[in-house]
């Protein structure tokens, strides 16, 4: 007998095509037909009444790493109709470690990922373990970050890495993927991914790409010098031999609005010579970050002792003030593209500061009596400089270009912080993807949103037999209606789940309905090359 029979459906397989209406029954957590008519008797059958049936949903770039640990309903991103994420995004990872340099991760990590676990993990593998034994509603692959590998092995330093560390970095790199790691991530705009040179950069891409890896990078700079940017994360990937994939592709600043079709273009041209180059978008205009990262990279520099005291030196502020008001190569000056109006505070760790969150730097340092900058520099030290912001620094029209382009696809890279005004994206992405720019601005169609959310995704991941309604795929499914899917969170109230969404299953299992998740936490670990599975790509192992 089958365990669940869906019929009555509107069938969107992921690959693109026009839907049909169907039926689809899964046994064992796989799927096991699909057609107009499926045979057999099932332990339960559910009709959808003309609802979509579709894959669910791959969120290709998240900060999820400790998240799912923490709450492993993971609703946030369960509700949306997300089945799988990825993480391990923008240098930013929870392993490996060292005691010496624990203190330094801690200080990296969680004003993006959140709270760190008391202990440490040593080994990545130990860290993908944690996860194995700790199901979450979701299934999860990792990538290795750049940003925690250089912490173990030099800190903070500013300054090239010898060939001593990057023999030892290219070793933690190696040690990763073997562990199951998908790829290894850059986080080149922040400390310490910045302080990198060419030569480290080719050589901890190599090792994962001789592991069958990929390349994930957050690019230098995304402003004025976007192409030169992404210029350089191309040619890295081509010395490395590894296939690049850049993270939320964007232009910024008002000056630059309406010039994304050159770093498209770009692209597609070193796809045409044989670079096998992707990208991932949100589907708002507005990013995310630290409050750190509005700063030169210099003043991030050694550790947090070394980042506070030049916080608060009256000479190392004003070095700041000038490297802000004038133009310093190869760094994106947010506040100078943007203005100060379009820096928010979004998250703060004192109750204090509790009513800044939701605030403009421009509005708070008027009503402190401050300049803009000095305004910023005094949150951070009030704060400890864990501070999240919102930056409203992208053009409507340049995400439609985005989102429209063959090769990219959908992350959210949301912030999944437990306190303060979070960006709405961590909550509404991919229902904002079918209700603003298929139902309202009709950019595509809701078979090809559909696909970018899912197939082209898992494809590009590694989440073998996923991503599709088909014969022998996992049965990873979303329930929508088209006309009411909907998001709900704003800038405003950012802590609201969509609506439309009916029912969520995960290998096979109801993991959501009607807006309310389910006991179940059927999601799987997803190692890459596993040692224990043997040499075959993207099994599953528990």
């Amino acid at each position: 007998m089958l365990d669940r029979k869906f019929v009555n459906a509107k069938i969107m397989d992921g690959t693109g095509a026009p839907w049909f209406r169907g039926e689809v029954a899964i046994t064992e957590g796989r799927i096991v037909d699909v057609g107009r008519t499926v045979a057999g008797e099932a332990a339960e059958t559910v009709d959808l009444g003309g609802r979509v049936l579709a894959p669910g949903f791959i969120d290709v770039h998240t900060h999820d790493d400790l998240a799912v640990l923490r709450d492993p309903s993971h609703a946030p991103k369960l509700l949306q109709g997300v089945t799988s994420v990825v993480l391990g995004n923008c240098g930013f990872g929870g392993s490996p470690s060292t005691p010496e340099r624990h203190e330094d991760l801690v200080r990296y990590v969680t004003p993006v990922l959140g709270p760190m676990p008391s202990g440490v993990w040593h080994e990545f593998g130990q860290y993908l373990d944690t996860l194995s034994t700790s199901p979450s509603s979701v299934n999860a692959v990792s990538q290795v970050a750049h940003g925690a590998v250089r912490i173990a092995v030099m800190g903070f330093e500013n300054r090239p890495a010898t060939t001593a560390e990057i023999e030892r970095m290219c070793a933690l790199v190696s040690e990763a993927m073997q562990a199951g790691a998908i790829g290894l991530s850059f986080g080149l705009l922040y400390a310490p991914g910045c302080y990198a040179d060419r030569r480290e950069l080719v050589a901890v891409a190599s090792a994962a790409a001789r592991a069958g890896g990929i390349l994930n990078c957050h690019i230098r700079t995304e402003g004025d010098t976007l192409l030169d940017s992404l210029t350089e994360v191309m040619d890295i990937a081509e010395a490395a031999g590894a296939p690049l994939h850049v993270s939320h592709l964007k232009v910024v600043g008002k000056r630059n609005w309406g010039t994304i079709g050159r770093a498209l273009d770009l692209i597609a041209d070193r796809r045409a010579r044989g670079l096998d180059v992707t990208c991932d978008i949100y589907t708002y205009t507005a990013g995310s970050s630290t409050l750190l990262s509005v700063l030169p990279p210099w003043v991030s520099a050694g550790g947090s002792a070394d980042v506070m005291a030049r916080l608060a030196d009256p000479a190392a502020r004003e070095r700041i003030r000038r490297d802000m008001e004038g133009n310093l190569p190869g760094w994106d000056n947010f506040a100078g593209m943007l203005g100060w109006d379009r820096v928010v505070i979004s998250g703060v760790e004192s109750e204090a500061n509790r009513r800044l969150e939701g605030v403009n730097i421009e509005t708070i340092a008027a009503e402190r009596g401050q300049q803009p900058i000095d305004c910023m520099l005094d949150i951070l030290l009030e704060e400890n400089a864990r501070v999240t912001m919102i930056l409203h620094q992208m053009s409507e029209e340049d995400v439609k270009a985005v989102l429209r382009s063959d090769f990219a696809m959908v992350g959210s890279d949301g912030i999944p912080l437990e306190t303060g005004k979070v960006h709405p994206r961590h909550y509404g992405t991919f229902p904002r993807m079918l209700a603003h720019y298929v139902r309202k601005e009709r950019i595509m169609s809701v078979e090809e949103a559909v696909r970018k959310m899912t197939s082209v995704s898992a494809r590009r991941f590694g989440l073998a037999q996923r991503g599709l309604i088909a014969e022998g795929a996992w049965a990873d499914l979303v329930v929508f209606d088209a006309e009411k899917i909907q998001d709900i969170a704003t800038f405003e109230d950012p802590r609201r789940y969509p609506a439309g969404l009916d029912g969520i299953y995960v290998n096979g299992r109801l993991a959501a309905q009607g807006g309310t998740p389910s006991a179940e936490r059927a999601g799987k670990l997803i190692r890459h090359r596993c040692a224990c599975c043997g040499p075959q790509d993207q099994l599953v192992c528990n």
